[in-house]
């Protein structure tokens, strides 16, 4: 892809990926128990700890951002866990929870909308579990849960560990791993690091990994142990993707030279309300409108109601055609909404390009 065509991909992931990380992905390969692992790995980890806000370990893991919701539900819940379920990822943790043969307590709150701190000290107060899974940003609805105030809710609670996915919050908005305490918190690498898919980064704290000690057939390959283990000494803990790493390489290298992670932070905040601007002035008069209420709404995914008498798909698909790509909604919201990724590598004026085209498509 040539620069002159980058930007004009908003999926809400995968996300665009610039040329120049692209490239780096053709360098060739290395040992994967070489010394030249063990620098590129010692290398990449001050960063991605200062984007983490965490003195802890980053893991880095072959597998896609689900495998590490795996992970933290094997060695983080021990019988039971409450699963905050707002949207499809929501259901997907709930969903890993019950297929790992831990007992699921739901918490549901309708599409859009996010738990809030009362409700969810109230159900913690009437149930029996050991763990919470949480989303931060749920891709599904554009919704962004107030993790510090929820986070301090479950503290409350002895022996409860939290478990947040953070796939499209992190790198885009703020994730106070360990001022919040974060018990495992995990992302992936096609959503705002703006990286191919195929890699799944994750932090836990000490407390998650005294429970892991304790939690039987934590299984192999998502092991937390083991990838504490593998982490501390600067090794994978089995043949990784090489090539993805070096594009994680260049790309916090890009990041840096960007103004690092608060410069991106505050970008992805401009590009959301730019969105939020537009949906106020001319989009709303186009009869556009937000899912989510205000204050809870993404830096990296705008769900949009769409005007009636029109379609997401073929919203989507009209700018298609024009040689834009946003999503039309997510399952139940297919046809409702559409949704707009503005994350990554993504800029003020790119955003701005699209909302205009698609102003032309709704009313030409």
């Amino acid at each position: 892809m040539s620069d002159s065509a980058f930007g004009r991909f908003f999926l809400p992931g995968p996300t665009e990926v610039h040329p120049e990380v692209l490239a780096a992905m053709t360098r060739p390969m290395i040992a994967h128990r070489s010394s030249e692992m063990v620098r590129l790995l010692q290398a990449m980890e001050p960063p991605l700890q200062q984007m983490w806000r965490t003195g802890r370990r980053v893991y880095l893991g072959t597998c896609s951002a689900t495998g590490f919701m795996e992970m933290a539900v094997r060695s983080g819940v021990r019988q039971r866990a409450l699963c905050l379920v707002g949207g499809a990822f929501g259901e997907r943790f709930a969903g890993i929870v019950a297929a790992t043969g831990r007992d699921v307590i739901r918490l549901d709150v309708q599409l859009g909308q996010t738990v809030e701190p009362d409700l969810l000290r109230d159900a913690l107060k009437r149930s029996d579990v050991d763990a919470v899974t949480l989303v931060h940003s749920e891709t599904s609805t554009g919704a962004l849960a107030p993790l510090e105030q929820l986070a301090a809710v479950v503290r409350e609670f002895d022996d409860v560990m939290l478990l947040v996915d953070a796939v499209t919050s992190f790198g885009a908005t703020p994730v106070e791993t360990d001022a919040w305490q974060l018990d495992f918190v995990l992302t992936g690498s096609q959503k705002a690091l703006a990286l191919p898919p195929g890699l799944a980064l994750g932090v836990a704290s000490e407390r998650m990994l005294r429970r892991a000690r304790k939690v039987p057939e934590r299984g192999a390959y998502l092991d937390v142990l083991a990838y504490e283990q593998a982490s501390a000494d600067y090794q994978p803990t089995n043949t990784p993707a090489l090539s993805l790493l070096f594009a994680l390489e260049t790309q916090i290298e890009r990041i840096l030279r960007d103004g690092g992670i608060e410069a991106r932070w505050q970008r992805h905040e401009s590009m959301r309300a730019v969105v939020q601007d537009w949906v106020v002035g001319v989009g709303g008069e186009l009869g556009f409108s937000f899912l989510p209420p205000e204050g809870r709404r993404s830096a990296t995914v705008s769900c949009l109601k769409v005007p009636a008498g029109t379609q997401g798909r073929a919203l989507a698909q009209a700018l298609k055609e024009r040689g834009w790509v946003i999503g039309s909604g997510y399952g139940q919201l297919k046809q409702s909404t559409i949704r707009i990724g503005h994350m990554g590598d993504h800029t003020v004026e790119g955003v701005r390009a699209l909302l205009a085209t698609l102003e032309e498509v709704v009313a030409p």
